[in-house]
This record gives C-alpha cells, structure tokens and sequence, in this order.
C-alpha cells in the first residue's frame, strides 16, 4: 500500500457556536470561539492505492484544483453555518431561500442588487450545513476530495486539518 500526501494553506473565519466547556478541564468558561475569528488553515490530503501506475498513485498535479478551490472559494473568507443563531445578524437583508447551492455541500448570497459596501460583506461568506469545527470541516474536505478523485479512481485515505499549527483534526475515510 502506498499513501501520498499534499499540504494546502489558507486564511479563513469562522464562528463555533455551538462551543461549551467543562471548566474541570479548561480551567476558565471562556468561549473564545463563539467570537467570530480567524485562522491560517492548513490542509493535507492523503492519497492511497494498492498499486501504482507509472511509479506514482498519481501525480500530484491531480491535486491542483482542490488548490484553486480553496483559493478561489475559501480563502480569505467567513464559514458560517446556517444554524447559527446569529446568521441574521450577520447576515441582515438576506432569505436563505435565495442562497446559491454549490456541489460541493455551500451556499453562497445571490450578490445580484447589492452594491458596494453589501456587496464586499455578503461575498466573503461561504455558508454551510454544519457548526464549521476543525472536525467538521475536515470531513466536509475529504468528501470533495474523494467526489473529484473517484473520477480518475484515486481513494482518498484522511484530510488532516490544521486550524492552527498545534491545533489539528483528522478525518478518515470510510473503507
């Protein structure tokens, strides 16, 4: 068996909402990641295979478009879920019935009608499905890993997850 892996840097916020604490362990009540905040992410994605074709599990340019994914898609915005309670603070004018869907399990704000200072707040937020934890997102990468590698038969062993460089989830693939 071989694994490969590819190592992907990005600047992102979120918001945890849904974080509690057992002081016994933290010592302080202090829910610092119920604060909109933001970190430089770090993404590794591991790619197996029993076998190899021309010496390689594959190369690794097969990886570039997960790099202009998170570029063009993740970097340097907001992950916000869309249960959150504070989303209509956040983000005020908009009905979640008219959120542009993506494949890739995000919704976007319909930008149409808004101008200037709107338009810059509601294109830097990526909204999804679920509380945006270093676990969460890790399993929400590997699934748009594994989707696109399926179609050249590339499995996808584990997305590890930095969110910060001491702070990190991993997420495996199902076998």
């Amino acid at each position: 068996m071989w694994e490969i892996s590819k190592e992907f840097d990005f600047c992102y916020g979120h918001r945890v909402w849904s974080q509690s604490l057992n002081i016994e362990f933290s010592l302080d009540g202090c829910l610092m990641c119920r604060h909109l905040h933001g970190h430089q992410g770090k993404v590794i994605v591991y790619l197996k295979s029993d076998k190899v074709k021309d010496g390689m599990v594959t190369d690794f340019k097969h990886l570039n478009w997960f790099k202009k994914f998170l570029d063009d898609i993740l970097d340097h915005k907001f992950i916000i879920d869309i249960n959150d309670p504070l989303f209509s603070t956040l983000l005020p004018m908009i009905d979640k019935k008219d959120l542009i869907d993506f494949e890739e399990g995000y919704k976007t704000v319909n930008l149409k009608g808004f101008q200037n200072e709107l338009l810059e707040l509601y294109e830097s937020y990526i909204i999804v499905n679920f509380v945006p934890t270093s676990e969460n997102i890790s399993e929400w990468l590997l699934k748009i890993v594994q989707e696109k590698m399926n179609k050249i038969d590339v499995k996808v062993s584990k997305i590890e997850f930095l969110e910060t460089p001491k702070s990190k989830s991993t997420f495996y693939a199902r076998s």
